[in-house]
């Protein structure tokens, strides 16, 4: 199983921005823990700040042979239709992330555009979150 992990802005200062709400992992310790924990599934990852290059990124998920795409889209997950549209164009199911629990947040963190076009959303549980999303594309295809 061929799976994509997307994070968005500010991703790349995990472990040090914000500890408290977002614990102190970097972003590639979760990412070498979750091919620890799932060496028979192919992962792959991307983090970008620009949201055109995350739009790209989710285009070629299509031509990729992805099997599922596992997305933190951050900040822009309550502002970008851009990226609501790059989710909805394309055929492989996207698993938005978070995290931090949204909806304990600020108001304005209540709302993702994304979550509509996407297969589910996990949040609060920390990076744990990561690791939930890939099981569920395992799960899924074990049925």
């Amino acid at each position: 199983m061929k799976l994509l992990i997307i994070n968005g802005p500010n991703l790349n200062l995990l472990g040090t921005r914000e500890p408290g709400t977002y614990g102190s992992e970097s972003i590639e310790d979760v990412i070498q823990s979750l091919r620890r924990s799932f060496p028979d599934a192919e992962l792959d990852h991307f983090q970008s700040n620009v949201e055109g290059e995350l739009i790209d990124r989710l285009h070629r998920a299509n031509t990729d042979g992805v099997d599922g795409v596992i997305f933190n889209p951050g900040g822009y997950t309550h502002t970008s239709v851009a990226l609501r549209d790059a989710v909805a164009s394309i055929s492989v199911d996207v698993v938005e992330v978070h995290i931090s629990n949204v909806t304990a947040r600020e108001d304005f963190r209540h709302v993702s555009l994304i979550a509509p076009v996407c297969a589910g959303i996990i949040a609060g549980f920390g990076t744990i979150g990561y690791r939930l999303a890939v099981r569920y594309f395992l799960d899924r295809v074990e049925r």
